[in-house]
């Protein structure tokens, strides 16, 4: 096991303050919503956030994709600031908000500040057993490069040994992820990509390809890895195919091949290394225990990656990533309670 140093890794992602409340039927009604919905808000949700901390009691959590996996391993790592973050907020009331959590739960966050924009939000609106989700990423599309490249920033960026960046990011800035993939194959360190997203495959072909070689390890879900070899014409239709067809797509760093990771929900996790597949079954839970999905995918990454940092093998980071995600599909939100006690 490797000795835990601050700044090691670093995130580079969409921070979004999830305002989450159990609500009423007429509430979803109100804000043409259904169950289940997952849409990025308009002018009929201008109210939305206000309503639910006003009137239905919100809770606040920290969350974006990327921010929700570095709040994760820092659970699991137990040390304070072993993350770093980079993302855009706006200068109000819910930034304020944000830091606090994430730094609570250990992330050191590094924010950009705009006047243009708010703060970035995610409504999540429970009825029973259903989540609806309303984005507004608003401040969130206003990072710039210029941010990263402050003497301060860069500091974090040379401390680091790890990169973990999502795919929605490429819909904010294709240059910073660059810039930070070219950083990590220069002084031969981890870059690692999630592909977040089916539309990402779809809609931001160009950047997703330009970042591609660049990435060591890559994860994506079923739905996103079936896209992106619909997309990139792999010629293969199963998972297992398609998880070897992306190891094999060109990489820059020959230093070590490239990794990806298919998740599939309740059904195995699929690891393509060096040719070979393996698959690793997910904890089966009863559906009374089940409490919220949304947060398993980041909750999955955050626990591989707090294992490679620890410098475990890629099984035991999966075996620890799975661990994690059915720890935290059992509450509401990317949350969690107590000391984690995954046991490598």
């Amino acid at each position: 096991m490797v000795e835990l140093k601050e700044g090691v890794l670093l995130g580079l992602g969409n921070p979004l303050l999830d305002i989450s409340a159990t609500v009423s039927d007429n509430c979803l009604t109100k804000y043409d919503m259904k169950s289940d919905d997952a849409i990025l808000a308009d002018e009929r949700h201008l109210t939305l956030n206000d309503e639910l901390i006003n009137e239905y009691n919100a809770e606040f959590i920290a969350g974006g994709s990327v921010q929700n996996a570095l709040r994760v391993a820092q659970w699991i790592l137990q040390k304070p600031n072993i993350a770093t973050f980079f993302g855009c907020v706006g200068n109000d009331k819910y930034s304020k908000i944000l830091e606090e959590r994430a730094r609570t739960d250990g992330v050191n966050v590094q924010y950009q500040y705009t006047d243009k924009e708010p703060t970035g939000t995610c409504a999540v609106l429970i009825t029973g057993p259903h989540r609806s989700l309303c984005a507004n990423l608003a401040a969130a599309n206003c990072f710039t490069i210029d941010h990263m490249r402050k003497p301060e920033n860069q500091a974090y960026l040379e401390q680091a040994h790890f990169f973990y960046v999502s795919g929605f990011f490429l819909t904010v800035s294709p240059q910073a992820m660059l810039e930070v993939a070219k950083h990590a194959l220069k002084n031969n360190r981890m870059f690692l990509m999630n592909l977040s997203a089916p539309f990402i495959s779809q809609f931001y072909k160009e950047p997703l390809m330009e970042a591609f070689p660049y990435v060591d390890i890559l994860f994506g879900n079923e739905t996103e890895a079936e896209t992106f070899a619909k997309e990139q014409n792999l010629g293969v239709e199963d998972r297992k195919e398609i998880a070897l067809k992306i190891c094999e797509l060109p990489k820059l760093n020959k230093n070590r091949p490239r990794v990806a990771i298919i998740t599939q929900g309740a059904s195995p996790v699929i690891l393509a290394k060096d040719g070979v597949v393996k698959e690793f079954p997910v904890a089966e839970l009863s559906k009374e225990k089940i409490v919220d999905t949304n947060g398993a995918g980041d909750a999955f990454v955050g626990g591989f990656l707090a294992q490679l940092i620890l410098g475990h093998d890629i099984e035991t980071c999966i075996k620890c990533g799975i661990w994690t995600a059915t720890q935290i599909i059992q509450r509401s939100g990317c949350t969690y309670d107590g000391i984690a006690d995954f046991k490598a």
